[in-house]
């Protein structure tokens, strides 16, 4: 070993003990994640094993997910046990509202031919529930690993859903991809976003690490593909309806409808210009 190598990795080491977190691995992240969907919604199945039964494989989540709590324990307010048996003491509630976003992809997408489908195949149903389960591991005071589940569930989906953001009931995202809620964006009951949706903030700075940055959406709006709402102050008032390519960063009443004005020309070609083309075989 070269004294190069040798400084480098005595230099690794130093820096191993000033990490302020020690954090669980992403696979084993992303294990529960998928292990705890299976529980819940019992849809799809690995055909390489044999399902194991309920009460097996919901001890085997309970243990699992003190083990993700392990490498944090010097940063939790509770020991990894006790914040394990608080989670799971929720998970009922979780899944009773996971129903609900569940019912309302099946029952707003004529695409959608029933439950099954959306739990198995729906990113923005998945994406919803990680979100759910990281945000009540966020209210039980774990940093970081709500963050890691919620960007595990953004791999797989191409939605970022901050963990710290506040969703009502019957939360429907349809497509998905590219779909951005920032920390502290609020979304009231039965709204519904499309593909391309940014509810963000206007401008990143260090300082506005602990104000509200992202907008309010109140319930029963429908926000359409592509828009932008922007900003900590921007209310969309309930049944309220936001076109596509929308840029937002004042708040709108209720039943409100704002759209983009664009112009878009169709002409016929005139035959006469059109030049003939010649093949050669």
């Amino acid at each position: 070993m070269t004294t190069d190598t040798s400084t480098f990795l005595d230099h690794l080491q130093t820096q191993r003990a000033r990490y302020r977190y020690k954090l669980p691995s992403r696979p084993d992240a992303g294990r529960f994640i998928d292990q705890m969907m299976r529980l819940l919604f019992p849809v799809t199945q690995d055909c390489k094993s044999i399902s194991q039964h309920v009460e097996e494989t919901y001890q085997n989540l309970n243990e699992q997910l003190i083990c993700l709590l392990h490498p944090l324990e010097k940063n939790l307010t509770e020991s990894p046990a006790t914040i394990t048996e608080r989670f799971f003491e929720h998970l009922p509630g979780i899944y009773d509202r996971l129903l609900l976003d569940a019912h309302a992809i099946a029952d707003n997408d004529p695409a959608a031919v029933g439950i099954e489908e959306v739990v198995a195949v729906y990113p923005g149903f998945y994406t919803i529930s990680v979100y759910r389960i990281a945000h009540e591991l966020l209210k039980l005071n774990v940093p970081l690993l709500p963050r890691m589940l919620t960007e595990y569930a953004h791999g797989q989906t191409g939605i970022d859903i901050h963990p710290g953001a506040q969703i009502g009931r019957s939360f429907f995202i349809d497509h998905g991809t590219g779909v951005v809620i920032g920390e502290t964006t609020i979304i009231g009951d039965n709204v519904k976003i499309y593909q391309g949706v940014t509810l963000g903030a206007t401008h990143v700075a260090k300082s506005m690490a602990q104000k509200k940055r992202h907008p309010t959406i109140e319930n029963n709006v429908v926000i359409y593909a592509n828009a932008t709402i922007l900003g900590g102050y921007t209310v969309v008032g309930h049944d309220s309806v936001i076109g596509g390519n929308v840029w937002l960063t004042t708040s709108v009443e209720a039943h409100s409808l704002v759209f983009h004005q664009h112009q878009t020309d169709v002409r016929l070609r005139s035959l006469e210009s059109i030049e003939p083309i010649n093949f050669v075989i």
